[in-house]
Order: C-alpha cells, then structure tokens, then sequence
C-alpha cells in the first residue's frame, strides 16, 4: 500500500458558504525523482484505501466532494466504490472525448452519479455532446483571456449546467465572476486565508478577542461571565455549541453561569476560538474559513499528542497554533497587532509570527499539507522519527472529521 496525503479545498456558492470540497490525494511517491509513477494506478489505490479503508465520507460531512479521474478509471467498476450521492466525478481535461466516453458519462449519470468537467477553456465542438450531461462546468481563470471570459461563460450559460470560476485568486476576481454569473468559486482567495481580507471587523469579533484574553489571563469566572452577557449573540452561540453533540458533554446546561461552570477553562478557551470563527454568519451555513481552522487546530493538537504524550498543555497550546494561525485573515488585521491585545505564552507567539519551535514546525507542516507540498512534507517528518505517513494520515483523517462534527 502507498502512503497518501488527503488534501481538500473548499468550493463555495455566490453567498460565499461551503458547498462541496474537491478532494486531492497524493502518492508520497510522487515527490520523487526515481522511476515513473503510473497515475492510473495511484489513484485506484489511494480511492479504494480512502473510500474503503478510512472512511473518507466523515471528512466530507455533509458536503460534496469532487474528484478526479483519467479516462481508465472512468471506464473502470471502481466507480462503484464510491458513494454516488456524495460524489462529483471530475472528468480530467487530460480526456480526450470521444464517443465511448460520452457513453459512459451517460450511463454513470443513469446511475445516480454527477458529473463535471475540468478546466474547460473554450467551448469545443468536443465538449458540447457532454453539457447535456454534467452537472457543473469549471472554468480555470488562469488558462483563459480574461477579455474572452465573458463571451465564454455566455456561450455556456445557454446550457443546464452550474458554472464554477476555478483558481479564483483575488477578491478582484471573485467581484468580475460573481458579475458574470457563476454559480459556484475555488480558488486561494476562498479557501485561504484571503477569502475574509478586507472586510470590516465586527464588534462580536472584537468581543471574543477580549473574550479569549480574559480566559489566558486566568480571570474571574463572574468576570468572564459579564463579559458574555454584554453581548446576547455570543450568549446564544455559546450556549448552543455547549448543548451540542460536538462537545461531549453529557449534561446540558440551562444557564451561561453553569455553561462556564461544566465547560472548564481548557474547553472554554476552544469554543471561543471557534466562535471567532463563526460569529459572522447569522445562518445555518458553513463557513469554510472556520472549518480550515478547526481542522488545523485538532491536526496540531493530535500530532502534539503522539510527540509528546505525558504533556497535555503542550498539546493545548498546539491546538491554538492551529486555531489562532488565521486570525489575520477572519479580522482584516495584520497578526502581530491582534496577538499584542492577547496574553499568549512566548512560545505560541512566536510559532503564530515566526513559525519557530516545535509549534512553529508543527504548523509549518498543517500548511504544507493544505498547499500538498509533498517534497516539505517528507523533509518535515523526517526530523521527527515517531511521527510516521500512516500516523499523519491518521491524524489529518480525525482532524477533519472532528471539523464537520463541530461546524457550526
């Protein structure tokens, strides 16, 4: 068996809420210079360990995930692996389109499956017997004239088919395509850190901050507890994460002074870093800026766990690495500005600003992950000799299924 990374970015709609992810795996192997590696094959085998073996649908939650195949493993019976309802079948542009494989995107879709296409750059006389078929066209804007986008989505618009504005990598660029009419947006600027720059601090936001400030700074319970009441929003977002499944808890509480009571400091501390996260949506929706923290932050915490399994405040502090590392991002703040309102340990500091200690090196690796920077991620664990591919993969596994579990 090959040791796989799972990576996932985020795809959104126009309301700039997480409606699906399109997931990426990668062979180890594939970092290498030795030999040729059979893609084919390398993707039949992370498919069947992923969806078979680790029980990727609980990475997925609730959402969509695409994925891509080459031409044999659209034509192979390893499609009926996967799970149809929960699936977007991703047709590489590396196809060549031709009438068998018409007919298996019609039969496919008999049998329950969507279908999109990939980087579609102009609209052939190829690609046209298929837009009768999938369900999603992606455009990569890094492959297009922008000056022939807007005739191209035009053309395409003319079809029953969602368009999706691929490698969408500014807020410029999500203005023109959310002006062009597309329906669905991936790119760095939604899936990183970038997709909230800009835009204005709220005072929820500004609450939590002294919120978590007053939870490091070990103050009074009655303290902490008036600082909530001030704002009745965060109360309720509180007290709902505190009832729910995700903590644990089996007791429910009825008040916020017996919340902070049940809670302890420790998990405390967690959900407001979580509600930073998720104080602006005003709905039931996902924001995928919260989910990328969470998920950073349980990786970090879990990775912290198995380096060093007698230190649970070395773990804690891994877990707010990883929560506290896009703050710039959620606040429209530079992070040395936000960091000097919060009273937080030397080391945590200077893994957030610098990147350096153990904490530092442990988020540096959740970020090669996320950007699939397999060379960094093999250089990364080789100086840390207990920390194996199948632990990691193990760990990034739980990390984002703990993520679903608690979105909010």
């Amino acid at each position: 068996m090959q040791d796989i990374f799972i990576a996932r970015q985020p795809i959104v709609d126009r309301k700039e809420s997480l409606v699906a992810f399109e997931l990426l795996f990668r062979s180890a192997h594939s970092a290498t210079e030795s030999g040729v590696v059979d893609d084919t094959h390398a993707t039949a085998q992370v498919l069947v360990n992923a969806f078979a073996e680790m029980g990727i649908a609980d990475v997925l939650g609730s959402h969509r995930g695409f994925i891509n195949l080459d031409a044999e493993i659209l034509h192979s019976d390893l499609i009926d692996l996967l799970p149809r309802q929960q699936v977007m079948l991703e047709l590489l542009e590396t196809i060549t389109i031709d009438g068998a494989i018409v007919d298996r995107c019609h039969e496919l879709k008999a049998k329950g499956f969507s279908l999109a296409l990939d980087d579609v750059v102009e609209l052939s006389d190829e690609i046209k017997p298929l837009l009768s078929v999938v369900e999603v066209v992606k455009l990569d804007l890094m492959l297009i004239d922008p000056a022939r986008l807007p005739s191209l989505v035009k053309e395409l618009k003319r079809y029953p088919v969602k368009l999706l504005a691929e490698k969408v990598e500014d807020m410029e660029q999500a203005r023109r395509c959310m002006e062009m009419g597309f329906d669905l947006f991936q790119g760095y600027h939604f899936a990183h850190p970038e997709m909230l720059s800009g835009k204005r601090t709220n005072p929820s936001k500004m609450a939590l901050i002294r919120l978590l400030s007053l939870l490091l700074s070990e103050a009074e319970n009655n303290e902490i507890e008036e600082a909530f009441k001030e704002h009745a929003d965060l109360t309720y977002n509180l007290m709902r994460m505190v009832n729910s499944v995700g903590t644990g808890l089996a007791t429910k509480v009825s008040s916020l002074k017996h919340g902070l009571l049940v809670l302890g400091r420790q998990p405390l501390r967690r959900w407001v870093q979580l509600l930073l996260y998720a104080s602006n949506k005003g709905n039931n929706t996902v924001s995928p800026l919260m989910q990328l923290a969470a998920t950073r932050g349980r990786l970090l915490e879990l990775v912290a766990q198995r380096e060093r399994p007698g230190d649970p405040d070395y773990a804690d502090c891994a877990f707010m690495v990883g929560m506290l590392s896009l703050l710039d991002a959620l606040l429209g703040e530079p992070l040395p500005e936000i960091l000097a309102r919060m009273s937080l340990q030397e080391e945590v500091e200077s893994a957030l600003l610098l990147h350096e200690g153990s904490l530092g090196e442990l988020l540096t690796l959740c970020e090669k992950i996320e950007t699939g920077d397999i060379a960094a991620i093999q250089e990364n664990l080789s100086a840390r000799p207990g920390l194996t591919v199948e632990a990691l993969n193990k760990a990034q596994l739980e990390a984002l299924g703990w993520a679903n579990k608690i979105a909010i």
